[in-house]
């Protein structure tokens, strides 16, 4: 008889596996996540690039796509999150990600509006305060993740934030098979989420040559720099981050204004609206203003490649399992591969129980 896989997480949302499909701005659309839903993992729409008339289409595209249930992924900071929050109740998506942890009170409407509340955290305190806020389940991401990252690895962190919380813990940062999804369980995880192995599917709407460059790539090939926009964002290591690397700070203020302007129009914010923006950026962290500034440099350089496949122009966030993937398999492949691969260690691991 075939092993189920339910867990707190796929009870908790309704999904067939333990899986989740992180929310990539520009590469998280509704081709790709209705992929992964109809594979059975959770998909996760990235909505932060979009205007709030975009993100209500690409939500009725995905339920166009798939009858099983999705994730739309929020910015708790954002000046407009209560708009956003209220269309995804409004359109029935089943459950909210939050790249930042939202406040009490919008976890509090979404769950009273039957919504499935999951921040993404990078520390245990971040994990024990949405938990006592009320979240439903984490997102927990260790350095190996691609993105904004933290400097703790998947392995030392993840425990730590299992045995702090009472709610389902997803892992995240480093996985990318059936073998890591075993551990992950193993380590007291609902399941597991991954954003490079999905980037790169046949399903991603990536293009061919950013593709290329990512299953080119070795482990020492992904990197983590400070130089996008002022904190530590790992991705793949090229000619354009060196370069960011070695520009003087007068040089990258001057680009970042640019890319902001730009950024303004593919997101149809105010330059009100992202001084805002800006100021809930801030508080509550160590920031300058110079590295907020900085900030508006990963949408448009994100795009470059995500969008516009410009190797040369863009930049390629990445998690380090980019540099032992080697392949482009649908969603469903993968997923299926994934849990076939957990059956089979969990099979050989039952025998080595079993007495001669």
């Amino acid at each position: 008889m075939e092993r189920a896989f339910t867990t707190a997480f796929t009870e908790l949302v309704g999904v067939e596996y333990p899986i989740v499909q992180t929310g990539m701005g520009w590469v998280a659309g509704p081709r790709l996540v209705s992929a992964a839903a109809n594979a059975g993992a959770l998909g996760v729409l990235a909505s932060a690039t979009m205007t709030l008339e975009q993100l209500r289409t690409a939500v009725r595209e995905v339920r166009s796509r798939t009858d099983a249930p999705f994730g739309v992924n929020l910015r708790a900071d954002a000046g407009d999150a209560a708009e956003r929050a209220r269309l995804i109740v409004d359109e029935g998506v089943r459950v909210a990600s939050f790249a930042l942890a939202p406040s009490r009170e919008l976890i509090a409407r979404l769950k009273d509006a039957g919504v499935v509340v999951i921040p993404s955290v990078g520390a245990r305190r971040h994990a024990e305060k949405v938990a006592a806020w009320g979240a439903d389940a984490v997102i927990v991401q260790g350095g190996e993740g691609g993105g904004h990252t933290g400097d703790v690895a998947t392995t030392v962190l993840l425990p730590q934030v299992v045995d702090a919380v009472d709610i389902p813990v997803v892992a995240a940062g480093g996985f990318h098979d059936g073998r890591g999804l075993v551990a992950a369980l193993s380590y007291g995880a609902a399941g597991i989420a991954m954003g490079t192995r999905f980037l790169l599917t046949s399903d991603s709407t990536v293009p061919d040559a950013v593709k290329a460059r990512y299953l080119a790539a070795g482990v020492k090939d992904v990197t983590v720099t400070t130089a996008v926009d002022g904190l530590p964002h790992r991705m793949l290591r090229t000619e354009l981050v060196a370069s960011l690397e070695r520009a003087g700070r007068t040089r990258a203020l001057a680009r970042a204004v640019r890319h902001a302007a730009a950024f303004r129009k593919v997101s149809g914010l105010s330059w009100p609206q992202m001084v805002r923006d800006g100021l809930a950026m801030k508080h509550g962290k160590d920031l300058s203003w110079s590295q907020v500034l900085l900030a508006a440099n990963t949408p448009m350089l994100l795009k470059a490649s995500m969008v516009e496949g410009r190797t040369d122009l863009g930049v390629m966030a990445s998690g380090q399992v980019a540099g032992v993937i080697e392949d482009l398999p649908s969603c469903a492949e993968l997923v299926a591969r994934v849990m076939a691969e957990a059956r089979t260690v969990l099979d050989r691991l039952d025998r080595l129980d079993r007495p001669d």
